[in-house]
This record gives C-alpha cells, sequence and structure tokens, in this order.
C-alpha cells in the first residue's frame, strides 16, 4: 500500500532555531512543573532574559503570549478541544486524505512499505539515524533512503530506551549513527521549509490506523472510537489504541491529537508532558 500526499508548511520558529528550541523546551517545562500560573517576569527571569526579549521570542514560536499559551497547556484543555474540535474523520476520507490528497500542515510525502517488506523485518534495509533539538525536546530519528521511518522524543524515555523501541521494529536491518542524510527532512518536519518524507514499516491494521490519524488537522482532536468507526471496525477501540501506540513516527504522524472519549489525554508513548506541549502549541496557532 503506498499514497503521496502535499499539504502546507508550518510557520518557520524562527532564526537560530536550535537556540529557541532549547529555550522553548524549558519554558515549556517550567509552565508544566509549576503549580500556579508564572508570571511574565517569573518566566523571563528563569530563562535569564529580560521580559520583552522573552516575550518576543516565545510569541514568534507560539504564535500567542507565554500568559495565553499556558492556559492551553493546562490539563482541562483537551476537554475543551473534545467539546470545540472534535473531528469526524468521514468527510477527511471522503475527501481523499488518506490517499493521495491535502493532509494537515506539513509537506509530507507518505508511502508504506509493501507486505513483503513487513514481512522481512527490515532485512536488507539500511537505516540511519541521530538526535536533534526539537521545541519540544530532544528527538531521535530514524530514515532510509526513501524517508523518516522513525521519530521518537527522548526526555521522557531516555535516548536508549528510544532507540531500542524504534530499531525493535526492525530486528533485521543495519542501523548506522550518521546524523546528516536526516537533517533536512527533520528540520522540514518542524517548520524548516522544504519537505519531509515518511518511509513507514507497519501491519495492514497499523497503516489504516496511521492513515486515519494523517486526516486529523492540527489544532483538533479524535477518540480512538471515532478513528475505530472510520476504519471500519467499530469494535477494534483496543487494536485501534495499540496501533496508535506502536506509531514509529511521533508528530509527524499525530498520534498526540487522539484523546479518550473522556476527554482525558490518556497515555503516549513518549511521555504526557510532550503530548500537552504539541497540542498546547497547535491549538495556539489554530486560533492565532
Amino acid at each position: 500500500m503506498d499514497g503521496n500526499a502535499e499539504t502546507g508548511g508550518t510557520a518557520d520558529p524562527g532564526a537560530g532555531a536550535g537556540y529557541h528550541y532549547q529555550l522553548v523546551r524549558r519554558a515549556i517545562a517550567e509552565i508544566d512543573a509549576a503549580e500556579t500560573p508564572l508570571s511574565l517576569d517569573e518566566l523571563a527571569a528563569r530563562m535569564h532574559m529580560s521580559p520583552a526579549h522573552f516575550q518576543r521570542v516565545f510569541s514568534r514560536w507560539a504564535g500567542v503570549s507565554p500568559k495565553r499559551f499556558q492556559q492551553y497547556l493546562a490539563l482541562g484543555h483537551a476537554k475543551t478541544l473534545l467539546r470545540e474540535r472534535f473531528t469526524t474523520l468521514d468527510a477527511a476520507h471522503a475527501a481523499g486524505l488518506s490517499g493521495g490528497g491535502r493532509l494537515h500542515d506539513l509537506f509530507l510525502r507518505w508511502e508504506a512499505m509493501r507486505p513483503g517488506d513487513y514481512a522481512r523485518r527490515g532485512a536488507g534495509l539500511s537505516i540511519r539515524w541521530g538526535c536533534f533539538d526539537s521545541p519540544f525536546g530532544e528527538v531521535l530519528a530514524m530514515g532510509t533512503a526513501h524517508g523518516l521511518c522513525g521519530l521518537a522524543f527522548t526526555d521522557e524515555t531516555g535516548r536508549e530506551a528510544a532507540f531500542e523501541d524504534l530499531s525493535s521494529r526492525w530486528p533485521a536491518a543495519r542501523f548506522a549513527e550518521d546524523a546528516d542524510p536526516l537533517r533536512a527532512s527533520v528540520e522540514a518536519a518542524f517548520g524548516g521549509g522544504g519537505r519531509a518524507a515518511l518511509h513507514v514499516l507497519g501491519a495492514p491494521f497499523q497503516i489504516k490506523v496511521w492513515e486515519a490519524l494523517l486526516a486529523v488537522p492540527s489544532g483538533h482532536v479524535t477518540t480512538y472510537a471515532e478513528i475505530a468507526r472510520a476504519i471500519g471496525s467499530p469494535r477494534a477501540v483496543r487494536a485501534v489504541g495499540a496501533a496508535v501506540g506502536r506509531n514509529p513516527v511521533g508528530w509527524l504522524i499525530p498520534c498526540h491529537r487522539v484523546i479518550a472519549g473522556s476527554g482525558k489525554l490518556a497515555g503516549y508513548h513518549w511521555g504526557l508532558p510532550v503530548k500537552r506541549a504539541i497540542l498546547a502549541w497547535e491549538s495556539a496557532r489554530a486560533e492565532a
């Protein structure tokens, strides 16, 4: 099964992306750990910046002020998303979003490996890997000659555990640490312009679930039950949850946009703090 899709790109987080990624990551960590909202002066002081400079840098990245972003990061925001930005997938699939149409908010070319590739578990496949900064913490990226095949946030799991997780999906592949060939795709993934290509390996049911995830727009959420219904397996909610958890490409295949029907964020393979931060950022950009 394969398909191609293109869509508009995200905003560039700004010049000096590496510095700004680290700055924003630290700011989000401070906001997330605080028991009460932090003032602009408090946040700026913790970042060792003037309030005006911090406000400009953060607002350019998030599209809203630090104060407004904290509202999106609140735990109750998921219920607001479920109530106001719930996405049904029927219309999306009718429009061809799981095939060759426009996907979500990234320049993305999507290709699933053939069933024979899945059966061989990566035999004969060369996979390069490397670690990079992102606005949501360090990411470990893996890629074949055709595109990214793995993207994991490492802050919660640790780099070694993330590598074991991703590499175990292709036990017969050859792995080599070589970040340079992946850099352009990773930068494109996080808004640096250009194109990000994906080359993913999964069972047919998993591929169907991941295609459904690609139809959920940025700033919106859906539920496990809705995805199960959209792929024609309404009783397979638990299997859908397992397939969502096995998504090998965090962020680009947006499993973070799936929440429980109760409005709880539920689990996220790379850590709930990362999921909250991503949903908050997407909500802020959608309403900016």
